[in-house]
């Protein structure tokens, strides 16, 4: 948490590798672990702003923490346009102000005089005003224990080439973390491989509509079915559909006859250049998002000290996923 600096008070405890003689000398220091508790397939823990209660979103796909713009009145926050810096989400660009905060707590963690993005459109469902991104939780290790409604961040020491998924005796899976600045892996779809985003803010997984297509899929291929309209932090609502893929594959973990959403989340993440008329797409997003649903079905161990994740399956369907009306039907 040195980047976010963060004071932390805490008696800090360990847990310490069993097996194999190269595992005796790891041991895991937990820095701190978040009760969480899920509402509308969100992950969301208890915090305060300025001594107010909040829900807090663990949301790993956003590359920087914000409050939501809805919540900046009710918190008694003033806010102040930033220039320069924009922010783009599923439905598009929104736009970006900045607030000072006095203190912002979270489980242990306290965090004084912190200037924080504002963005978002819309409205939050809940009580959910802070949104905590992956600048939070890239300089820790951080297990998702669903099943326990736990989130634990973790210290390693001396673990270099040992397993960190300390909860089995059995081979977890692995996935190498991609090099850049997202928490992206590969997958593969139907046996091709692609890039995935471990997006905790989002409530379910979906694949990209372009990767779709190159699999031989659209909105009017055989056996595709509404799944509902997905809103995200930008101002348009995505249509999205189910459609049933041959196989999907992580690390050593096959899942076959997926039925999972696709869209087109990324039509509305375009930008326009100062003294041009013509939108541009950002470049470089992933071909999948791996959602709520996906770590509700894990347990998983995201082992930045690593570069790469540990899971084991905890039973349940990996992708539920249920046909709803769209957009223009709701």
């Amino acid at each position: 948490m040195r980047s976010l600096y963060f004071a932390l008070v805490l008696a800090m405890s360990s847990v310490v590798a069993n097996g194999a003689p190269a595992m005796q000398n790891c041991k895991l220091v937990r820095i701190a672990e978040l009760p969480i508790r899920i509402e509308d397939n969100r992950l969301v823990a208890d915090g305060a702003i300025n001594g107010q209660k909040v829900g807090i979103l663990l949301d790993t796909g956003a590359g920087t923490s914000f409050i939501h713009r809805s919540s900046v009145t009710r918190l008694g926050l003033i806010p102040q346009e930033v220039v320069g810096y924009r922010t783009f989400a599923i439905g598009g660009e929104t736009s970006a102000h900045a607030v000072h905060v006095d203190k912002f707590e979270i489980g242990q963690f306290l965090r004084r005089n912190w200037r924080v993005l504002v963005a978002g459109e819309g409205a939050p469902r809940g009580d959910v005003a802070v949104y905590l991104g992956y600048d939070f939780f890239q300089s820790v290790d951080i297990e998702f224990d669903l099943a326990h409604h736990a989130a634990r961040l973790f210290q390693p020491m001396d673990c270099e080439g040992v397993s960190l998924a300390y909860w089995t005796t059995e081979p977890a899976g692995e996935a190498a973390i991609e090099p850049g600045p997202r928490l992206e892996v590969t997958i593969q779809i139907n046996g091709q491989p692609a890039r995935a985003l471990l997006d905790s803010g989002a409530t379910s997984s979906i694949v990209a509509m372009d990767f779709a297509g190159r699999l031989g899929l659209t909105p009017e291929s055989s056996g595709v079915v509404a799944a509902g309209c997905s809103i995200g932090l930008g101002k348009k609502p995505v249509e999205t559909w189910i459609a049933q893929f041959q196989t999907f594959a992580i690390g050593n973990e096959l899942v076959r006859n997926p039925s999972i959403r696709f869209a087109d989340v990324w039509k509305d993440v375009t930008y326009t250049e100062t003294g041009s008329r013509v939108p541009r797409h950002v470049a470089g997003l992933p071909s999948m998002l791996l959602g709520a649903d996906f770590l509700r079905a894990h347990r998983l161990m995201v082992a930045h000290s690593q570069r790469k994740i540990y899971f084991t399956h905890t039973g349940g369907t990996v992708f539920p996923a249920t046909p709803a009306k769209g957009c223009g039907e709701r």
